[in-house]
């Protein structure tokens, strides 16, 4: 009997007793945006498209996770997919590369994530290999901007909506912690 109480404390212990150890918090941000790559684009052409303003909401997401600005200590981008909105049935399969680059006020645009050498089968959905770099100053930023850069292996008729869908990873401290 004594033994099944010790697992038990040992096993609630384990649950719920690390849930953020450390004073250490990680938590997700998600982000969705949508571009348009024009009708007529050239052959083997690179062509780049601004975002809007995307609003970043990080001081609310930083306060609902117990954490601060000034707490951070790392975000990266764990996924970024990007799916063809419209016209209905498109596929990927006029590009040939893309490039996603962030950039906010005051801060030096750097590479986001990428696909190069795009296979035609790819579908109306892509995943994107992600940089390994250290996004906290954007995301921190009110808000911040994407540069979509393309190379078309086709030549596309038709306007293409596409939706970008991102989420980044936050490690923080715990505000009244470290």
């Amino acid at each position: 009997m004594t033994t099944r109480f010790l697992m038990l404390g040992m096993a609630l212990t384990v649950l719920f007793g690390c849930k953020k150890g450390g004073g250490i918090t990680n938590f997700n941000m998600d982000y969705e945006a949508t571009f348009v790559i024009q009708n007529g684009t050239g052959v083997s052409v690179p062509v780049s498209v601004l975002t809007p303003d995307i609003e970043s909401n990080s001081e609310s997401e930083f306060a609902v996770n117990d954490t601060r600005k000034d707490k951070i200590e790392h975000i990266t981008l764990t996924s970024l997919s990007l799916e063809i909105v419209t016209p209905p049935g498109q596929e990927f399969d006029f590009l040939e590369d893309i490039e996603l680059f962030i950039s906010a006020d005051g801060l030096d645009e750097i590479l986001l994530a990428y696909r190069y050498n795009m296979d035609n089968s790819v579908g109306t959905s892509v995943v994107l290999t992600c940089s390994q770099s250290d996004f906290q100053e954007y995301i921190k930023m009110d808000k911040f901007k994407l540069r979509v850069r393309t190379v078309s292996d086709e030549f596309n008729l038709n306007d293409v909506e596409i939706k970008i869908l991102s989420t980044f990873k936050v490690d923080a401290k715990l505000i009244g912690k470290g």
